[in-house]
């Protein structure tokens, strides 16, 4: 397992994937802005617990989600269709940003909020065909700090495990082959960390379906 070294300068900083395509600007907002969004938004959100498919059953996620979007930015994961929630101005506005910082373009975004260390997200790619094969995913992280790691797909051992650690106010960058050939995953941690959330930018195109 290896813990990316990130450095304190301002900016992109690209982060050494083999075959995929990283980077992190570990302070995009700044801790006044990131502070108010993180109050915002958690008030403001309509959080649920979605209903997610495992080994053939349903199962409560252990986190709260919301999926916003465009009209016609349904989303299938886990088995279970999402249909978006209409854009918020805050959400909005955030999305613009986010995709002119990223050159891309983001029709949709899913919110989760992790309310302590036993909230997660288990291993998983964002690799659903309405993604498309190459999708541009930005994912902005507010609250504590939680540990995000990237494996190679199939049986890597643990010496190929790359670490990130997210702050309050990163904005991390997948691009390229990362879906492809990369899982990703945010585990539990036994840490007295308060809540989190993280919000994942990304383009879903119907006609994938």
């Amino acid at each position: 397992m290896s813990l990316f070294d990130l450095t304190t300068s301002g900016g992109w900083q690209p982060l050494p994937l083999p075959g995929g395509e990283l980077s992190l600007w570990p302070q995009w907002l700044g801790s006044d802005e990131a502070d108010a969004l993180f109050d915002e938004l958690r008030a403001t959100i309509p959080w649920e617990v979605h209903r997610i498919r495992i080994f053939g059953r349903e199962v409560d996620s252990p986190r709260l989600s919301c999926w916003v979007g465009d009209e016609d930015a349904m989303y299938v994961y886990s088995q279970t269709r999402f249909d978006p929630r209409p854009w918020t101005p805050t959400l909005s506005a955030l999305r613009d940003r986010v995709a002119n910082v990223c050159d891309a373009r983001f029709n949709s975004v899913l919110a989760n909020l992790y309310r302590d260390g036993r909230d997660s997200m288990g291993w998983h790619s964002d690799n659903e065909p309405e993604l498309g094969g190459q999708p541009v995913i930005a994912s902005l992280s507010l609250g504590a700090v939680r540990r995000f790691r990237l494996k190679p797909r199939g049986d890597a051992g643990r010496s190929d495990t790359h670490v990130i650690e997210l702050g309050h106010g990163s904005l991390l960058r997948m691009a390229g082959d990362t879906q492809q050939r990369y899982v990703h995953d945010l585990p539990k941690t036994s840490a007295a960390v308060g809540p989190r959330i993280n919000l994942t930018f990304r383009w879903v195109d119907a006609s994938r379906r």
